[in-house]
């Protein structure tokens, strides 16, 4: 995202909201993992809850470099 494009989002949207996707496995609802990618579901749940309001997600990388390294089939 440019500068200029968070700067439309926060005229448009009236927002400074940036949500953070600090994912703990340990946190994650029961119910979610169940599925093949829980980490991927719970934060779409996030982002599709939050995307009305909000101009900027930020994962936070350490909740990922925790789990180690995973190999991705492009």
């Amino acid at each position: 995202m440019t500068r200029q494009q968070l700067y439309e989002q926060i005229q448009r949207k009236k927002s400074y909201l940036c949500v953070g996707l600090d994912t703990d496995i340990n946190k994650i609802p029961k119910h979610l993992l169940n599925l093949a990618d829980p980490i991927y579901e719970f934060n779409r749940q996030i982002i599709d809850a939050t995307s009305e309001y909000c101009v900027a997600f930020k994962p936070n990388l350490a909740f990922y470099e925790a789990l180690g390294r995973m190999d991705c089939v492009a």
